[in-house]
């Protein structure tokens, strides 16, 4: 795991002495995400250089160091990730005839890209990469990112210069960049609490998206071609396959992407939930050591966000090596000042803090940690994969009028008082945040098709909020139409944006910023394809998600210890709002500052922060969606045209 950046000067007016020191000037941004070692390599008459930070996980020796140059001369990479394959790969390509100089991943794809060319090694690559290969020959860079996004990578051009890196800051730090704002990447944040590929906060630049190719001419010229096509996959004909068949293939699937993703020659672990996919994850490691491994947990003090006893739980029945910590507000008070550093454009997910917290506890005992992430996208495991897709059949049979007042009365009645009412249910059948779920149940009653049910789900600011922008929809959405099935076509669109523009953002900033390489078995491309090849009953089944995984998992853990209503990685953030986070949101939503600014529109957020704090709306995910922008802002607006 590590960093990487570089430029491509195509006015060739850059010395290589010049060169060497912006390229090294944009991978020390990166330093946190490789502290072990750096590099830089340089051609000044063809106006190229390469820069790398190092995280050493595989071959720690120098043999592993980058840049790295092939065996022939022809090809340079920086590469960030792992390659789950490359022993395989390694195999063919000496019996082949070439030969090899160390023992890492990066020399195995390097020499794959002599041998086969680029497309089709990347096309052989089981992993989570990113990277960039200079071909001395043909004088062309290439980019490349992994099928789902796991690994970032930005680009672009400005004033004759070709930029690249894992993080923005890095592009910001070359001379020759003067970044602009993109409004209309601005406004798809509001809607969507991140900004979807393929745009980034600034105008020019944009985020490569999972599965492409980008390759760069000599004079400038950009050709992007997909490799791989997840609306391929999710539209293949389903096989038909009993259950007993079903999970054994599953598991036999899931324990190949884990066993994997054990390789390292550094101390590794797991971040533990308590929840069906992580839980899946370590019980497989756990049968694949032969030690009891370390897996940690994140937890919360407030009542009806804290899991940790759940996980307390797997790993007592597993035999792992447990550790566990509570976030408290003042946790987030530390965290908040320094989000904008790691997430450097704006973004909203609040599990961001735990995440960061968890990774930080993780990374005291070990270097590698595996996680659950991409098991509700991979088995359906999303509440609203159901909801959503029942609530429009039933909307479908009810007179218009009922529709209305029904979203009426159950927006019209404030989010704590249906808090309260929910505290009168048992405690075993009680909705968690049943407040924001009528809400949001109301929201969609008043959509038209089950498009615009989706969305709503999605959206957080559902009115124009920012002044010049505006939210376009993206590729997946066009090619959504292609998917009949409203629970499936959810899964599709979440699968191309949300995953790796949020969850997977989240997770690589989280983790890098502490130094710690976050692993994604549930990820796996393999596994992801064998899923989508099964009739949906396999993944969906009696409104219960992640069906398969589940009768997996039994295998390992009994059902009583994993089944509980799912919450996901809930965060207090409505509450911290209200109390300790009162002030420092007071002064980001100050209307002078929002009119003066001329952002986002100050009337508007002001009612809803009103509202929120007199508890007549719960409005805290659209209301940390701007206090996430304004603090970016007042940490990037330098040099910036805004």
């Amino acid at each position: 795991m590590c960093g990487i950046a570089g430029f491509l000067d195509l006015k060739r007016q850059t010395g290589a002495k010049e060169l060497a020191a912006e390229a090294r000037s944009m991978a020390d941004t990166l330093i946190h995400r490789g502290p072990d070692s750096g590099g830089e390599w340089t051609d000044s008459a063809a106006g190229i250089a390469l820069a790398f930070r190092r995280l050493a996980i595989i071959d720690l020796s120098e043999a592993g160091d980058q840049p790295m140059v092939s065996a022939n001369g022809r090809h340079v990479v920086v590469f960030n990730g792992e390659i789950y394959n490359f022993q395989e790969l390694r195999i063919e390509l000496e019996t082949a005839g070439h030969s090899f100089r160390g023992d890492s991943d990066t020399e195995v794809m390097l020499e794959g890209f002599t041998h086969w060319g680029v497309e089709k090694t990347v096309k052989k690559l089981t992993g989570m990469f990113a990277f960039a290969v200079w071909d001395r020959q043909e004088r062309r860079l290439c980019l490349g990112r992994d099928r789902l996004g796991v690994k970032p990578l930005y680009y672009g051009e400005s004033d004759g210069i070709v930029l690249f890196g894992s993080e923005l800051k890095a592009l910001r730090a070359n001379s020759g960049w003067k970044p602009k704002i993109n409004r209309d990447a601005l406004a798809a944040y509001t809607t969507f609490n991140y900004i979807p590929a393929p745009q980034s906060i600034y105008a020019g630049i944009g985020k490569m998206e999972p599965g492409t190719l980008v390759s760069c001419s000599f004079d400038g010229k950009f050709e992007v071609s997909r490799y791989w096509n997840m609306e391929t996959v999710a539209t293949q004909t389903r096989r038909e396959i009993n259950d007993s068949e079903a999970i054994e293939e599953a598991e036999a699937h899931i324990s190949d992407a884990v066993s994997r993703r054990m390789v390292a020659d550094v101390p590794l672990g797991a971040l533990l939930s308590g929840g069906v996919d992580s839980a899946t994850v370590v019980a497989l490691m756990q049968k694949s050591s032969d030690r009891p491994i370390r897996t940690f947990t994140i937890g919360f003090h407030e009542h009806g966000f804290d899991e940790t006893e759940h996980a307390r739980a797997v790993a007592d029945h597993l035999g792992t090596d447990h550790t566990e910590i509570a976030m408290a507000p003042e946790h987030a008070r530390n965290i908040i000042p320094r989000l904008a550093d790691w997430y450097d454009e704006p973004f909203a997910d609040s599990s961001s803090l735990p995440t960061r917290l968890v990774s930080e506890l993780a990374h005291r005992h070990v270097t590698v940690a595996l996680t659950g992430d991409g098991g509700d996208e991979t088995f359906l495991g999303y509440n609203r994969y159901h909801a959503a897709d029942a609530l429009w059949q039933r909307m479908q049979r009810t007179p218009p009028a009922m529709k209305r007042i029904a979203a009426c009365i159950l927006g019209g009645v404030p989010t704590n008082y249906w808090d309260s009412f929910a505290k009168l249910v048992p405690a075993s059948h009680r909705p968690s945040m049943a407040g924001d779920k009528a809400h949001k149940l109301a929201m969609g009653l008043r959509q038209s098709s089950e498009d615009e049910i989706y969305r709503s789900l999605v959206s957080h600011w559902n009115e124009p909020i920012v002044d010049g922008g505006r939210t376009v929809r993206s590729t997946p959405w066009n090619a959504a139409g292609q998917i009949a099935d409203f629970g499936e076509r959810m899964a599709f669109l979440d699968t191309m944006t949300y995953l790796p523009d949020d969850i997977l953002t989240k997770v690589d900033r989280a983790s890098m910023s502490v130094s710690l390489e976050a692993r994604v078995p549930l990820l796996d491309h393999q596994l992801l394809e064998f899923a989508w090849s099964l009739p949906k009953r396999m993944r969906l089944r009696n409104g219960t998600g992640k069906w398969l995984l589940r009768q997996v998992l039994y295998r390992h853990v009994p059902p009583e210890i994993i089944d509980r209503p799912k919450r996901g990685f809930a965060v207090p953030v409505a509450s911290w709002l209200r109390g300790p986070l009162r002030e420092w949101a007071e002064n980001l939503l100050d209307e002078q500052r929002l009119n003066e600014e001329g952002w986002f529109d100050a009337p508007t957020v002001r009612r809803a922060w009103s509202n929120h704090l007199a508890g007549e709306g719960n409005h805290w995910e659209a209301l940390w969606n701007i206090c996430m922008a304004q603090a970016w802002r007042e940490r990037w607006s330098a040099g910036v045209e805004l």
